[in-house]
């Protein structure tokens, strides 16, 4: 008789000791195994060890910090709650560049924390201090935020950050390309001296490499960049393509590649606010049914066309580059550079809306016009 010999199968996040509530969360969304990224960090991060985490855009980086800051936080359900020496204060704090990163991640915690009772709160400019004063008051156990309004409202007396155990920096670059630098370091210092901090990031310029060596302690290098003989930012499975057509013919060039069999979301890319509300007007003109995001929206404007993408009200966004990162919705299939990125690693994040750790990978188009060389 030959024996039964046992089939390795693919760990789940049950496997790697996380609370059984924050499993049964993800469960109900139908996500039982971590990806590469995600397997790598749990085990650190669990016990509490500084990390910096480096992956690709799209392979589930927020799920790698944000399952061990909902597993280590203590809830009022919880038996140590009444120890706490400040019940109700922030245990943790995640600081993103942009506004829809932070409603992305915010979002993303509070359905993996739904059964443990964490109190998730999202703070950012653009809206009303009234509601987030209420809720510090009320008490949460993580704050989401931009840097910005994270540090207003600490100057008002309303944000205390001396309960905050654990800080998450995701996007360090962006945060550092958009000037954050000095406001990322006025946060730390609001943060106890003992913290455990993950630093989030898809590139690792030398500002980043400084940051992590003065506020972390004997940091966990974590990469998940995959085959090194693939591109080393970008997910494999995406397809890419160069077309040149000349600026007077690039929306009807784009109307083409908007009637592609199967096709589902579509995201395209301007340099400029001007150049993003133009190719909205033409494609609606044209019959499709098309939203922008711009920095001249408002922010319930750009949080509306973003609804409305998710929900398949509308199937085609334009955004400048404020979209670029974080955005996580399903099912887009194109991801279209109608004018050139100023740099490589601004394409890397565009395209990385596609293709991302729950939705299939599909073609990107870059679209090159007389003034910009393909290849660029």
């Amino acid at each position: 008789m030959t024996p039964l010999v046992p089939q390795e199968t693919e760990p789940t996040f049950a496997d790697f000791g996380v609370h059984p509530d924050i499993v049964a969360s993800l469960s109900d969304l139908g996500i039982i195994h971590p990806f590469p990224i995600q397997a790598m960090t749990l085990p650190v991060a669990l016990g509490g060890h500084d990390i910096i985490g480096q992956a690709k855009t799209g392979t589930g980086k927020t799920l790698g910090f944000g399952v061990p800051m909902i597993q280590r936080v203590v809830t009022p359900a919880d038996e140590g709650w009444a120890d706490l020496a400040k019940p109700g204060k922030p245990q943790a704090l995640a600081v993103a560049p942009t506004r829809e990163l932070a409603v992305q991640v915010s979002s993303d915690l509070e359905r993996a924390g739904k059964q443990r009772g964490v109190r998730v709160l999202t703070v950012y400019g653009g809206r009303a201090y009234e509601p987030q004063v209420e809720a510090l008051k009320r008490g949460v156990e993580i704050v989401v935020g931009t840097p910005g309004r994270l540090i207003d409202l600490a100057k008002q007396g309303h944000l205390d950050l001396s309960q905050a155990r654990i800080v998450v920096l995701d996007e360090a670059d962006e945060m550092l390309d958009l000037g954050f630098l000095p406001d990322v370091e006025t946060l730390m210092s609001l943060t106890p001296a003992g913290r455990q901090t993950m630093l989030f990031s898809a590139t690792m310029p030398g500002a980043i490499v400084a940051l992590a060596r003065r506020y972390m302690t004997q940091p966990t290098h974590i990469r998940a960049m995959g085959d090194e003989t693939e591109n080393a930012h970008t997910v494999k499975a995406i397809e890419q393509f160069i077309y040149r057509a000349h600026s007077l013919d690039k929306v009807e060039l784009l109307s083409r590649v908007l009637q592609a069999r199967d096709r589902g979301l579509v995201l395209i890319f301007t340099r400029t606010k001007r150049a993003a509300a133009r190719v909205t007007d033409e494609l609606v003109e044209r019959g499709f049914a098309a939203a922008a995001i711009h920095g001249d929206l408002g922010q319930g404007a750009r949080e509306q066309a973003l609804r409305a993408f998710r929900h398949g009200n509308v199937d085609v966004l334009v955004a400048t580059d404020v979209a670029a990162r974080g955005i996580d919705v399903e099912h887009i299939t194109h991801v279209v550079n109608y004018q050139c990125p100023e740099d490589e690693k601004t394409y890397v994040h565009r395209i990385g809306r596609t293709g991302r750790a729950a939705t299939p990978a599909s073609p990107s188009p870059w679209w090159t016009g007389k003034t910009c060389r393909a290849g660029r």
